[in-house]
């Protein structure tokens, strides 16, 4: 594995390599990295129902597994390019490019994905957990959603930065695979993952006529993915990136 200052040094590296694809590489592979995210979510949905939490948990890391070994681009992993910022390798115009067109791939992907899985009938026979999981996630308060979302991505930038230092595929699933475990089990929240939970819970209500008193697209999109989104930068680019730009990055 590569030592944690040569994990920083790879960080700027990889920074600089994702502000420089195109518009459309960045808006197609975020929606293959929105698709794998709304898929682990698919599974733990399951696995939530008929094993328990636990086992949720336990199937989520799939969804960031494949986003770094199949490679695509995911909003949260990206704040990671801070570093390649600080250290100017990048423009700010590219960073925030890189993050703007990936958000909406990554929408894009999980929507798609979304629309699929519950017109397809999958969702019909666990609805009411569906439907239960986006109105829990859009009456959250601003500040419980934002706290929940810097401590989701802190995580989530913690499992890419520990990728970084594994040389193998079996390492990177090994170093992916704790801390996104340990965020799905303490309820915390990820943009991404929501862009899956949200919608669903919009489509299975609107496909099976159930009417709703405590979700709608804007309780979602003002309550959650705002506020969610806001932590996850700081979690994500503020503390991981910025922590570890001082600690190895940063002259003297």
């Amino acid at each position: 594995m590569l030592l944690p200052n040569e994990i920083a040094k790879k960080s700027v590296a990889t920074g600089k390599a994702k502000a420089n694809l195109s518009a459309f590489q960045m808006l197609l592979l975020g929606a293959f990295a929105g698709a794998f995210i709304a898929l682990a979510g698919v599974g733990a949905t399951f696995g939530n129902v008929y094993g328990g939490k636990i086992v949720g948990a336990l199937i989520f890391p799939v969804g960031l597994i494949m986003v770094v070994i199949a490679g695509s681009e995911l909003f949260t992993g990206n704040n990671l390019m801070i570093t390649a910022l600080l250290k100017k390798e990048i423009t700010l115009k590219q960073l925030l490019k890189n993050w703007c067109l990936v958000f909406l791939g990554n929408f894009l992907g999980a929507l798609i994905v979304t629309l699929l899985v519950v017109f397809s009938g999958l969702f019909d026979s666990i609805s009411d957990t569906v439907i239960a999981t986006a109105t829990a996630k859009s009456n959250l308060g601003f500040l419980e959603a934002l706290f929940r979302g810097i401590l989701c991505n802190f995580l989530v930038c913690i499992a890419v930065w520990m990728s970084f230092g594994a040389e193998t595929i079996s390492g990177k699933i090994l170093a992916i695979f704790g801390p996104i475990m340990l965020f799905v089990l303490c309820g915390f929240e990820h943009s991404v993952a929501n862009m899956f939970y949200g919608p669903a819970g919009l489509l299975v209500a609107a496909k099976n006529g159930v009417a709703l008193e405590n979700l709608n697209l804007g309780m979602f999109l003002i309550n959650n993915l705002l506020p969610v989104t806001l932590g996850n930068i700081i979690g994500g680019a503020g503390l991981v990136s910025c922590g570890y730009y001082l600690t190895f990055l940063r002259k003297k």
